[in-house]
């Protein structure tokens, strides 16, 4: 019953398309539609197929092979390449391509050309058919040592076998896509023809020593031909009988070559380069290439469960993307791409650097894996696929022709950051929880970016904030909202926790005028800051820097808490004295410490230590002198100090003290202002060692006790003791 439905289709096919009222466009419906009419045989499905007595076959068959093996019946001809050919076979085959295994991309991309080119043949002569589905099959041999592939497109004639073969760098897609002009359907045809230059087929040379190229035309009447080369400088070519319409490559390998004729390793090549082509890959009777291409989808078409297991199969991740974009243009260039974000990454479990993860394809055949360039390195962590159609590439599609990389690359840049500043704004729950296991990325693109996409990198900055709880972050532009009237200047202070923060001298003032402070908690913040300089026209500043001018800063409040509209006017001859005895205050401390300080002054800062300390190297550029020093090894002595400048607060009661009791005992005196000078040190956190101050620290306390235990004493025996009497009784 099968075989009669078979025959009375087929019947049906070649009446419609003999008949003279049928127009073009039903020739090509009909002739399509019964091309692709699937017939159940059991559990499978077999094809309707119309050119020979075996009318259908099951998808698992590959039906590659004929009843009959080809067989040459015509005179050989024997033909030399030219001078020049034989020169550029032999670049190709030993010096264009880096890895010989690119063969056989360049072989299916060839393929799938042909396909595409009798594919669009027939919307104009429905004549034209290779009774064969629009497949490409691959078998390989090991006990013969082969690898074949086979094709059932356009095929070639006798003339155009020796144009194209017998002709280096003579590309057939390019001939056939510059007789497109002007043609309708031309546009989507174009999309899919891959080949460029015409040196495709040659790349098999790298891995073969004999290579037999069966080939029949597609045109009805035309006869087949064997074309043979061993890449030596000639080539054979004779009619051959039982030749599929369609092109067929035999390539006998060589010896050092024998990895190619092994399925699991051509099985990974094709995954590797062409998992994307247009059209269907068989290998050894396998479909290999499942995967669809989905960046060539609207955005709107695909599912959330293809993306999921699109992005599994581009990142090799068994999780979910975080964030997802589709993202497409016509300028500058072509360019289709679908990138992900991963919920993590492996860098935060101190395992090795992440590679790049997206590849760069050109009309859906892979140029570079998970390229290098494509993207700045700071955006690693983002998966996925970029296919620019118009990528200038050069003969061996490895590399390109001019800076359109660069242009590829800035494009790509700018559109990323977009996508996640629109993240942030669409949920800032989410974006805060990703800048929380990605922001090290974000903050190495601040400072490695070049001056133009720096700012806009600091967009996706988040900190914590002294206006905020514990946890919660914000932005730059926040903070610039909110700032107070007059602010000029974002503020920021480095510390490795909120309590450190909250507790430091330098924050007490812009804590007691409302001033909001960023608190940067990671190392890498230093070098953030450093680099960005400043917020659109506001500058970051540290809040432990020195002369910090501000209007917000000036003339607020007192010591006392007074504002200076309501403090009494004070004696001249009382100002003058305070101020000449804080010069000789700050001048004795330098004398004391001296080439430990730069300069010693007496602080204009509203706070309630005795002294801080300014001008000083960061925590983070102290640990990277001590690395680079090798001051850190074993027996050798810390890097020494760099002198800072030191603010004293002669207000506060230990200054005094210490100034009233300095000529009493200059020995202990000196000790309390190194302690003061270390204690200013560590609430800067760039004291190298906190343990080179515990014997100075015990003798301090030691004589804090027993001058403390000594007081007491006297007031023992200076106190005259209280005898109670009763009433009524005698003394």
């Amino acid at each position: 019953m099968l075989r009669s439905l078979a025959r009375t289709a087929l019947a049906a096919r070649a009446h419609i398309a003999a008949s003279p009222v049928a127009t073009p466009a039903a020739k090509i419906f009909y002739s399509t539609a019964l091309r692709s009419t699937a017939i159940p045989v059991g559990r499978k499905t077999g094809h309707i197929a119309y050119n020979s007595i075996r009318s259908f076959a099951t998808e698992s068959s590959t039906s590659v092979d004929n009843d009959q093996e080809e067989k040459i019946i015509g005179e050989t001809k024997k033909k030399t390449f030219q001078a020049e050919t034989r020169k550029l076979l032999d670049i190709v085959t030993h010096s264009l391509y880096s890895e010989k295994e690119v063969f056989v991309r360049e072989l299916i991309s060839n393929a799938s050309d042909a396909l595409e080119k009798l594919r669009h043949s027939q919307l104009t002569d429905a004549s034209l058919d290779s009774g064969k589905p629009l497949e490409i099959h691959i078998s390989v041999d090991e006990a013969k040592n082969t690898f074949t592939i086979q094709d059932f497109g356009i095929g070639m004639t006798e003339e155009e076998a020796i144009s194209n073969l017998g002709t280096i760098a003579r590309s057939g897609s390019k001939a056939f896509l510059e007789n497109l002009e002007g043609e309708s359907g031309a546009a989507s045809t174009k999309d899919k023809i891959i080949g460029q230059f015409g040196v495709g087929f040659y790349s098999a040379f790298m891995v073969g020593s004999d290579i037999k190229v069966y080939t029949r035309s597609a045109t009805p009447g035309s006869k087949g031909y064997c074309w043979t080369s061993d890449g030596s400088g000639s080539y054979e070519i004779a009619e051959a009988e039982n030749v599929a319409i369609g092109t067929k490559i035999v390539i006998k390998l060589r010896d050092e070559c024998k990895e190619y004729a092994t399925e699991a390793v051509v099985e990974a090549i094709i995954k590797k380069y062409s998992n994307f082509v247009d059209y269907p890959v068989h290998l050894n009777s396998k479909k290999i290439n499942a995967v669809q291409p989905l960046w060539t989808k609207d955005k709107n078409e695909i599912t959330e469960q293809e993306h999921i297991e699109f992005y599994r199969y581009v990142a090799g991740a068994w999780d979910n993307p975080q964030f997802k974009l589709v993202y497409k243009t016509d300028s500058p260039l072509a360019i289709s791409s679908l990138l992900y974000i991963p919920q993590r990454h492996m860098e935060v479990l101190g395992m090795q650097r992440e590679e790049p993860g997206v590849s760069l394809y050109s009309r859906k055949v892979m140029i570079q894996a998970k390229s290098k360039a494509l993207l700045p390195e700071w955006l690693r962590f983002v998966k996925g696929v970029v296919d620019c159609e118009d990528l200038p590439l050069n003969v061996s599609r490895e590399l390109l022709q001019d800076q359109s990389l660069s242009k590829l690359r800035q494009v790509l840049t700018g559109r990323i950051i977009k996508w996640m500043e629109n993240e942030a704004k669409v949920d800032p729950k989410v974006y805060n929880h990703f800048f929380e296991e990605f922001g090290t990325f974000i903050k190495e693109g601040v400072c490695t970016e070049n001056d133009a996409t720096r700012p806009n990198v600091a967009k996706l900055l988040r900190y914590e904030s002294s206006a905020g709880a514990q946890g919660d972050v914000i932005s730059f532009k926040e903070y610039v909202d909110r700032m107070k009237a007059g602010q000029e200047n974002i503020y920021y202070t480095c510390v490795p926790k909120r309590k450190f923060a909250e507790e430091s001298p330098y924050f007490e003032e812009f804590k007691e005028k409302g001033i909001e402070v960023l608190f940067l908690y990671d190392t890498v913040d230093e070098f953030v800051v450093n680099n960005l300089r400043q917020v659109g026209q506001h500058k970051l500043v540290s809040i432990d820097a020195a002369d910090i001018k501000d209007p917000v800063l000036e003339g607020s409040s007192s010591k006392d808490g007074a504002k200076d509209g309501d403090k009494k006017e004070e004696d001249p001859v009382a100002k003058e004295e305070a101020k000449l005895e804080g010069e000789r205050v700050a001048e004795w401390f330098r004398d004391t410490l001296g080439m430990q300080v730069r300069k010693v002054d007496v602080s204009k800062r509203h706070m309630s230590h005795p002294a801080v300390v300014t001008e000083h190297d960061s925590p983070a550029v102290r640990k990277m002198m001590a690395m680079m020093s090798g001051a850190a090894k074993v027996g050798e002595d810390n890097l020494p100090p760099t002198p800072t400048n030191l603010e004293i607060n002669i207000h506060h009661p230990i200054i005094k003290k210490l100034w009233s009791v300095k000529n009493q005992d200059p020995a202990f005196a000196k000790q309390v202002a190194e302690q003061i000078y270390d204690n200013a040190l560590i609430a800067a956190g760039v004291l190298d060692d906190p343990r080179s101050m515990l014997k100075r620290l015990n003798t301090i306390m030691e004589a804090s006790l027993s001058a403390s235990a000594s007081s007491k004493s006297k007031d023992t025996v200076m106190q005259p003791k209280k005898i109670e009497v009763v009433e009524g009784e005698k003394v």
